[in-house]
């Protein structure tokens, strides 16, 4: 058995702190080699058999150092086709997925429309790293499917965004009809599909932001011991310790529930969500700190404090705003003391 530690080491040694946004396709090569791909697939399917603290640890580290691997779409697609009791030839797609093949599920919202005879227009957006996908596995109105990206009436359109260490895509379909043989899950099976999807990526994308957040809180501090006002490191300055102490303790407190998380298997989705914005809402929290520490510098678009911070700001509108989650959150905690 692996463990925990062992995958932190081989994680910080194949992308050291000093290396941010490493190239993407190189990175992805490295990745499929190290076996992360395939890090939550069974044994008896040919995975490495590891749980939800493993890819924590694994996502915890790759926002550590702003990777622009799309590992985290990458692993919601392979849990969605592992999980489909309909898709035709599965073992072959597993395989395929496992070995390299980039097959994500699209992060933000759809938007479709389904004609008379079934074929549906519209877009699906939140596709990551779009241009390197071998199909995407979509939520179309009745099913979840996957759209191979060479069919007819599918095509990709790139959405500029503020994050650089990322690329974003919309998959527009124009009178696309779905082949019935890459259908993953429809109607009840659905929805549960989905609902087994959600708190993996809400998982995924706290332990990223709390992996960049560490990072940035990091890198100020070794600024702050090299910065010298009135001959004395700033780091000495009592009101600067106070308020890194201060983004310390939250980061702390956001990792234990973390990891409360990732070994609870009777996690709600909506419990999930509400750690995705507790952890994304620190992240954007120290981030914003953390340029103030760098004075002038954190200003500029030189230093790489603007990094951190546009990722945070990235996830927190993923998989659903803060908003929705506070509410959804709010709601559930009502009803069970009522």
């Amino acid at each position: 058995m692996i463990e925990l530690n062992e995958l932190t080491d081989a994680a910080q040694k194949a992308f050291p702190a000093d290396k941010l946004s490493p190239p993407r396709d190189a990175s992805w090569q490295l990745v499929a080699e190290m076996g992360w791909l395939m890090i939550r697939l069974p044994e008896n399917e040919g995975g490495l058999g590891l749980g939800r603290e493993a890819s924590t640890a694994i996502h915890y580290e790759m926002g550590r150092v702003l990777s622009a691997v799309p590992l985290i779409p990458a692993q919601l697609g392979l849990h969605g086709v592992l999980g489909s009791e309909t898709l035709a030839e599965r073992a072959d797609w597993i395989e395929r997925i496992a070995g390299g093949a980039y097959v994500p599920l699209h992060m933000l919202p759809t938007s479709l429309e389904a004609g008379a005879d079934g074929a549906l227009t519209g877009t699906v957006s939140g596709v990551f790293e779009a241009d390197m996908a071998t199909a995407v596995l979509a939520r179309l109105p009745d099913c979840y499917a996957l759209v191979p990206l060479d069919a007819k009436g599918v095509g990709i359109a790139e959405r500029p965004v503020w994050d650089p260490s990322r690329r974003l895509f919309d998959l527009v379909l124009s009178d696309y009809r779905p082949d019935p043989a890459l259908i993953v899950a429809s109607g009840d099976a659905a929805n549960a599909l989905h609902d087994t999807i959600g708190p993996e990526a809400h998982l995924a994308l706290a332990a990223d932001s709390l992996g960049g957040a560490t990072a940035a809180l990091a890198m100020s501090v070794e600024y702050m011991k090299m910065r010298k006002q009135f001959d004395r490191p700033i780091a000495m300055f009592q009101a600067l310790k106070h308020r890194a102490a201060d983004l310390k303790t939250r980061i702390v407190a956001a990792e234990a529930l973390l990891w409360n998380r990732a070994r609870d298997a009777g996690v709600t989705n909506t419990q999930m969500g509400a750690l995705k914005t507790l952890a994304a809402e620190v992240y954007e929290f120290v981030t914003e700190e953390a340029i103030q520490f760098h004075g002038g510098i954190g200003l500029t678009e030189e230093h790489q404090c603007h990094l951190f911070m546009k990722r945070a700001m990235l996830n927190l509108s993923l998989c659903g705003s803060s908003d929705l989650w506070k509410e959804r959150t709010g709601r559930e905690a009502l009803a069970a003391f009522a």
